[in-house]
């Protein structure tokens, strides 16, 4: 573990610059450059063909579904679409790239020159520009056995599963992030959690990052203060969560911070980021553009996109989160804290669905946030592997708004939900969940409470309307909270005569 500075000493010390290469996954059904299948998963090399493979004589050519997407992405992050642009040849070898070299795109990138803005928790803004988005292909898997962690050190030999390369890519570029200050881990993982937000609302990708679907390079560089120049800066390699985003540049700050205190250099390198621990190690020195040797891809044709197609596609860009965001915190009436818990917990789209299937605002909220979210947390998964739909939940409280049931009953009808016995009208048929309102059954009921405790009775009597509530919980109780407590309740006022 390296020396590490306290964190808050080194973000009152030093001036932090982020600058993050985020790359994204397509959708597309086939690769980037040829009709293998883009899918995940899958026995190992099956997902390939010649072109995967780059087998000699295998010729590319381009999605034209993948430039949509790239297209779509450029527009949503306010970026010039080009008129012109090309790939290029990135040369260097490793396993997983059969063809030693990589095809992108240099110095001519689909789109260039955009912004997004981020909210963060507390509901500031802060606006990260955009150098460039690119188009390129992933690479294949290593699989690294026998070491520890999977890693290649003490490897006693590594497996290649070619299935992902080739599979369509989109590199979207920072410019350096400035201004950031303490807040600069907050900011990294707010901007890439926009960016991953942006992506699912265009469809573009199924933006899984627990399935590398969307990762991240994070540069972090210190310098004494915003007038100086830039730093020396590192470069953490696919990070593919939030949370590790954050943690990735709180460390860089921290061990960066201890090595300029102590009148050392900071090396630029790449690192690897640690999950477990929130920590980086030193991975291999940085290669600058110029290493790669980038010349023209000779096997492609530039590509032209056409004025009218890209105007087509920004006509078609539906309403992006933030806009969103603050629509539905307006219609729904959400509280600003209420509405970033139900961002964070990652239920927007479930209420909203919910929503639309004509439950209140109100109660979607609380179903999601509260049983179904404590439920998923006991089974440690994500909201929406819970187990029920926004439609089921729309109908569980459709039930308790018509007086079928009641809120405690309406979680046992969950329950039987969740243990897959149907749906929720299903299960409090199958359960006789149903309130019992008939007044013939409450009588009795009422009755026996009433014989029971002749004491609160006497209370009543005497004025305290309050006493009541003793006898509407031992009506529940004998009927196993199916009984309609404002009925009971009108009951034991009539029959006590008060």
């Amino acid at each position: 573990m390296s020396e590490l500075m306290d964190y808050d000493e080194a973000a009152s010390r030093f001036d932090p610059v982020l600058g993050i290469e985020v790359h994204v996954e397509l959708g597309t059904a086939t690769k980037m450059f040829d009709a293998a299948p883009n899918a995940f998963g899958g026995e190992p090399n099956t997902f390939v063909t010649p072109v995967s493979l780059g087998l000699p004589g295998s010729l590319p050519v381009v999605n034209r579904r993948a430039v949509e997407y790239a297209i779509k992405i450029g527009l949503a992050l306010n970026c010039e679409i080009a008129q012109y642009c090309r790939f290029a040849r990135k040369n260097y070898f490793y396993p997983d790239l059969t063809k030693a070299f990589q095809t992108s795109q240099s110095d001519e990138p689909i789109a260039h020159d955009g912004h997004v803005d981020v909210e963060l928790e507390d509901g500031t803004m802060f606006r990260v520009d955009i150098e460039r988005a690119h188009m390129e292909e992933d690479a294949g898997k290593n699989t690294h056995i026998g070491g520890a962690d999977g890693r290649i050190q003490g490897a006693d030999y590594s497996l290649v599963d070619y299935n992902r390369a080739g599979v369509p890519l989109v590199e979207i570029v920072t410019r350096p992030i400035e201004g950031a200050g303490e807040r600069a881990p907050e900011v990294a993982a707010a901007y890439v959690q926009a960016l991953r937000d942006i992506f699912r609302a265009l469809g573009v990708s199924e933006a899984r990052m627990e399935r590398g679907n969307v990762r991240a390079d994070i540069n972090v560089s210190l310098r004494p203060t915003p007038d100086s120049p830039l730093g020396t800066r590192t470069e953490t390699k696919n990070v593919n969560s939030f949370r590790g985003i954050a943690a990735a540049v709180r460390y860089e700050m921290q061990r960066q911070g201890a090595i300029l205190a102590g009148g050392g250099s900071v090396l630029q390198e790449t690192r690897h980021f640690h999950e477990e621990d929130g920590s980086t190690s030193s991975g291999r020195e940085k290669s600058d553009s110029e290493d790669y040797r980038y010349f023209p891809e000779p096997d492609l044709v530039p590509i032209r996109p056409d004025r009218a197609w890209v105007e087509e596609l920004r006509a078609s860009l539906p309403e992006l989160p933030i806009a969103k965001r603050r629509r539905l915190r307006a219609e729904w009436g959400y509280a600003d804290k209420e509405m970033r818990d139900v961002i964070n917990a990652g239920a927007l789209e479930l209420i909203e669905a919910t929503v639309g299937a004509g439950c209140d605002p109100a109660s979607a909220r609380k179903w999601w946030m509260g049983e179904i979210s404590r439920r998923a947390k006991e089974r440690e998964v994500s909201l929406d592997e819970a187990g029920v739909s926004p439609e089921q939940v729309a109908e569980l409280q459709g039930l308790v708004d018509s007086g079928r049931i009641n809120d405690k009953l309406a979680r046992q009808a969950l329950e039987g939900v969740l243990a897959g016995e149907g749906s929720p009208a299903q299960v409090v048929e199958a359960r006789g969940l149903e309130v019992v309102s008939d007044d013939g059954a409450l009588t009795a009921a009422v009755q026996e409470a009433l014989d029971a405790n002749p004491d609160v009775v006497e209370k009543i009597k005497g004025g305290k309307v309050k006493a009541a509530g003793a006898l509407v919980g031992a009506v529940m109780k004998a009927t196993r909270g199916q009984a309609d407590a404002a009925r009971v309740r009108e009951l034991i006022m009539e029959m006590v005569g008060a």
